[in-house]
């Protein structure tokens, strides 16, 4: 990492009037940086911003040529990659919307996508992306052609024209350059893309983000991090970069400071890649302070007893101080220097030893699991947003982290709490609506407040706690949002299961509750000659069995992370009479989950 040069003032958020401007004003001050860093060969390769200007200039004036007009969508299907940034760039620089397409996307999630969106073009990287992209597209009426990264290797001509990346860059070549002329004509206002949201509790909708909104979010990002002496930031991606969080606080966020992004060769490689690039700020996700605290814990059962000792000499004094808990006497200041010196100095140098700090977002973390790694020296700044606000609502902030919390409202936000908690939210960061879809528009945003389904408190300080979610969603640690009623629906139509409660809200993973059907708890009675009573069924090797089987082949129907990894039998029924039914026989999860928390948690410790 070189000299200090950040070269930009908090005003220019206010002065950028779209996201294309804000990168090629960054190009010209720092031409030669690297912007974008991609592993070839196993070397790592940058894109420098002056290089990256130059083919977003001409892969905007292809696009042009190829007929894409203003306002138009252009779907962007690719794994991260410098390619990925520089079609986005591009698509809004010739004034085009990009919707971003998850690579894990069915064919069926393609075509809803493609035909919603309206799309008239887009963007794929591999033939191993294509396979299921294409089909799609040919059902898409108003998919105008293709544009392919690689070489698709297509054996047919398709019913829809394939052009190459390249070919593309060449037609901008000899294309007018009227660049200049359509950036003047983008409005802060105007659309910048459409993010569907996950399609896991219905049908997914596009949430309309304007230029304006990003913006804004990266300034009130910007407002939070400068805390950190933001100058020469190195950022290490490999979230998607169609999930709206690291679109803005992964791309966007880092084109604003001029910094440079690399991005990971994949999650298996995360930890090599970490100690080659060094990054100085990273953003993820709680399931990956899950895996890093698991590693850790793991790593320390076969060490040294005093080792062992050191560690949690270290937790310990760690957790005072960084939670506030009791300030440490002047032996345990003197024990506390030589914890940094033993402990916590190797744990950030297995994080490359300059990361200033982890930016976790896309779901709650776990407090005790942020309470570790801030005791052991790492800085987590836990934050919380949607996709309807771009993402970004609120963020713990330097040296006031309240782990327990998702801190306050970042800069040019407002937050305020409905009757009933709902959390509302109004700002330039609101999206502009749903696309095709007035009715959920008109009821997710009144007055200009964003009504975000979630239920939380404000302490005198502002610092927001989100305390449960109005929305019948579970929401994973990963960041994907469930619907248990979709599983639990599966759950209760095999014949061995009468009940279910499925449970995972900002855990890795769906775990359930199991009420056995009756006849097949009569048929239990029966054979054993006892009453069929719950409480002696959690040992029996053929009721685990029985239901083993009912959630097998309740998961070889669900996506990945629908599919219930454990399970248990509930100790007794829900019922209304025992408050765990309404009275219209739907189950009160929250309930459930108070009277038989221990259950619940144990199905995680296993």
């Amino acid at each position: 990492m070189t000299e200090s040069r950040l070269v930009t003032a908090p005003g220019d958020y206010d002065r950028w009037n779209s996201l294309p401007q804000m990168f090629f004003e960054q190009a010209r001050r720092t031409p030669d940086v690297p912007f974008l860093w991609q592993k070839v060969g196993g070397a790592w390769v940058p894109t420098r911003y002056g290089q990256a200007a130059s083919q977003v200039r001409r892969l905007a004036r292809g696009l042009a040529a190829f007929g894409l007009k203003p306002g138009e969508r252009v779907v962007l299907l690719s794994e991260s990659r410098p390619e990925w940034a520089i079609a986005d760039l591009a698509i809004m620089t010739a004034r085009g919307i990009t919707v971003p397409a998850y690579v894990t996307n069915t064919i069926t999630d393609h075509h809803h996508v493609l035909t919603h969106s309206g799309a008239a073009a887009v963007i794929v990287s591999t033939k191993a992306l294509s396979t299921r992209l294409l089909p799609a597209a040919i059902m898409a009426p108003e998919l105008r052609w293709i544009v392919a990264i690689e070489d698709l290797g297509l054996a047919q001509r398709p019913a829809k024209p394939v052009f190459a990346w390249s070919q593309v860059l060449t037609t901008g070549d000899a294309a007018p350059d009227q660049v200049d002329e359509r950036l003047a004509a983008t409005k802060r206002t105007d659309t910048a893309c459409f993010i569907y949201t996950s399609g896991t509790g219905g049908t997914p909708k596009g949430v309309m983000l304007s230029h304006g909104a990003i913006i804004a979010n990266c300034r009130g990002a910007f407002g939070v991090l400068s805390e950190l002496n933001l100058s020469h930031e190195l950022f290490l991606s490999f979230l998607p970069l169609s999930h709206a969080y690291e679109h803005t606080a992964g791309l966007y966020f880092p084109i604003s400071i001029g910094a440079e992004i690399y991005y990971a060769e994949s999650i298996d490689k995360l930890t090599e890649n970490i100690g080659e690039i060094r990054p100085t700020i990273m953003t993820a996700v709680p399931r990956l302070y899950e895996a890093m605290h698991r590693r850790i814990q793991r790593g320390l059962v076969h060490a040294a007893p005093s080792k062992r000792r050191w560690f949690d000499r270290a937790l310990a004094l760690g957790r005072r101080k960084a939670l506030n808990l009791a300030p440490l006497s002047p032996v345990e200041r003197l024990l506390d220097l030589a914890c940094d010196i033993l402990v916590r100095r190797k744990v950030r140098a297995r994080f490359g030893g300059r990361l200033k700090a982890f930016v976790s977002g896309g779901a709650a973390l776990n407090p005790d699991i942020g309470a570790f790694f801030l005791a052991l020296g790492l800085r987590i700044l836990q934050g919380y947003g949607q996709t309807e606000a771009a993402p970004v609502i609120s963020v713990n902030r330097l040296g006031r982290v309240r782990i327990d919390t998702v801190g306050p409202a970042i800069d040019g936000v407002e937050i305020r709490l409905a009757e009933d908690g709902e959390i509302l939210v109004r700002g330039e960061v609101v999206m502009q609506g749903y696309w095709r879809d007035e009715e959920a528009t008109a009821k997710a945003i009144h007055e200009g407040w964003l009504y975000t389904g979630d239920i939380g408190t404000l302490d005198k300080d502002g610092y927001l706690r989100i305390t449960d979610r109005k929305k019948d969603l579970i929401k994973l640690s990963g960041g994907d949002n469930i619907s248990p009623a979709r599983v639990e629906g599966f759950l209760v139509a095999q014949p061995e299961i009468g009940q279910a409660m499925v449970w995972g809200e900002h855990r890795p993973h769906l775990v359930a509750l199991l009420v056995p059907e009756t006849e097949f708890l009569a048929q239990w009675s029966e054979r054993h000659r006892k009453p069929g009573e719950l409480a002696q069924l959690h040992e029996d090797p053929e009721v685990a069995r029985s239901l083993g089987e009912a959630v097998a082949r309740v998961n070889a129907s669900l996506s990945a992370v629908e599919r219930i990894r454990r399970y248990t039998v509930a100790p007794e029924g829900f019922t209304i009479e025992n408050g765990m039914l309404t009275p219209s026989l739907k189950i009160k999860r929250h309930k459930i989950r108070e009277r038989f928390g221990p259950l619940i948690d144990a199905l995680y410790e296993r």
